[in-house]
């Protein structure tokens, strides 16, 4: 019998579930990248990521686990052709200072990290860009490293030629900021630009001007062609041209928070359409943090992003009440050599697990599929007070339309849409 009949999803609407896979007893997971037959999933918790024999998607099975240094969290990766990308950071998790999430979710990070003041102290964590060669699948071999003097890298995008692009954690600045990286030399990989809000820069002797209670961080960008759509977490959305990648320049900053709760997460742009979705992140249990929307922004002018429709939160259930954080997390990126499409939105919503949006009309987004996990088997998550209930983290539509959805505590899950 198949690990996936003895799940019984809490709630499938035009979804089923096919697949299910505990990670080798591994079963907390981050970003999740599916790429000729293996997916690779960063840790949340279990300090590492893992490599998922997929090539019968109804039957996944786990075929490597490629631990991280001490204290060091791989929650973040990429890949492309033979390579690929893991991000390397201080285990903000398992930090005793970040036990209340609410501390990870507030403030500068920097301070709190001990980062932000530019002297360089004793850390117990290893910070940078680790390079692997994936030339065979199942047996990932590290070929390069990029040190970062600071807290890490949160998350990169790359999808092969000669730049990566990433948020980082640097010395001297208030949290994470945008960076690319020159892989010319994917054993030597190295910084070449920056790029930061003003008042981040604290060694140069900027003053932030925002709530100190707010996180003006860098998420991650998603870059294409010479422009790059950033999530700034609580100062919104950003869009750069980056022809120069050594300079980039800003093309516009939109930021609706206040009034709306902040966490931008996501920029996803849909070139054919002139469009950009933008997820915001639901950060906080019920709602804690304001209900979190994705919003549809025309781009048509990027020095002039309009916000045109949001989509509609679930409410088959009453998710608000429900344990667990409730709201978007992320969304299918679109990489090259995925499912790529500008109609169908793949997102993950915690509690609310996956949901897909049909935004045909880009001004009334409508919900077409939903797939609710059930509870997770065990509870990975160390952190006090944590809920053992379905937190879909993040998700991965493969070529073949195939389904991938990854769980803080649950492992990962094979769907399948059926629209």
């Amino acid at each position: 019998m198949k690990r996936s009949d003895l799940l019984v999803p809490d709630l499938a609407r035009n979804m089923q579930l096919i697949g299910h896979s505990d990670q080798g007893g591994r079963p907390d997971a981050v970003q999740i990248m599916v790429h000729r037959g293996y997916a690779y999933v960063g840790h949340m918790f279990s300090n590492g990521f893992s490599v998922i024999d997929v090539r019968d998607p109804s039957q996944p099975r786990a075929v490597n686990y490629v631990a991280a240094p001490p204290s060091t969290w791989n929650i973040h990766l990429q890949t492309h052709d033979d390579l690929l990308l893991v991000i390397n950071a201080k285990n903000m998790f398992a930090a005793q200072e970040f036990q209340d999430e609410k501390a990870y979710y507030s403030g500068a990070l920097g301070q709190k990290v001990g980062t932000a003041d530019g002297k360089r102290a004793e850390r117990d964590w290893r910070a940078g860009l680790a390079v692997y060669d994936i030339s065979r699948g199942g047996e990932p071999r590290e070929i390069g490293f990029m040190p970062v003097d600071g807290g890490g890298i949160h998350r990169v995008w790359y999808t092969g030629g000669r730049w990566a692009y990433a948020s980082a954690l640097i010395d001297g600045f208030t949290d994470y900021i945008f960076i690319t990286i020159d892989m010319s030399d994917p054993t030597r990989p190295r910084e070449a630009g920056r790029f930061w809000l003003p008042g981040m820069n604290l060694a140069a002797g900027e003053s932030p001007d925002w709530d100190p209670a707010r996180r003006h961080g860098l998420h991650h960008p998603i870059v294409h062609g010479d422009t790059a759509y950033l999530a700034w977490r609580d100062a919104g959305m950003v869009i750069l041209d980056v022809k120069d990648r050594t300079k980039p320049q800003l093309i516009s900053h939109r930021n609706w928070s206040p009034p709306f709760g902040g966490g931008t997460h996501n920029c996803l742009p849909l070139p054919d359409r002139d469009l950009l979705v933008v997820l915001d992140e639901a950060v906080l249990d019920h709602q804690e943090d304001g209900e979190k929307l994705v919003w549809m922004f025309d781009i048509r002018e990027p020095a002039n992003p309009v916000s045109i429709s949001a989509f509609k939160s679930p409410t088959d259930v009453a998710y608000k009440a429900k344990p667990g954080h409730f709201g978007p997390h992320n969304l299918h990126e679109n990489r090259p050599g995925s499912f790529v499409s500008s109609e169908l939105i793949f997102t993950t919503y915690q509690n609310a697990g996956v949901r897909v949006f049909d935004i045909r009309d880009k001004y009334a987004p409508r919900e077409v599929g939903a797939l609710v996990p059930p509870a997770p088997a065990t509870l990975v998550d160390s952190r006090p007070n944590r809920p053992q209930v379905i937190q879909s983290a993040d998700v991965f539509v493969d070529s073949n339309g195939m389904i991938y959805s990854t769980d803080y505590n649950g492992g990962l899950y094979v769907m399948e849409f059926l629209g």
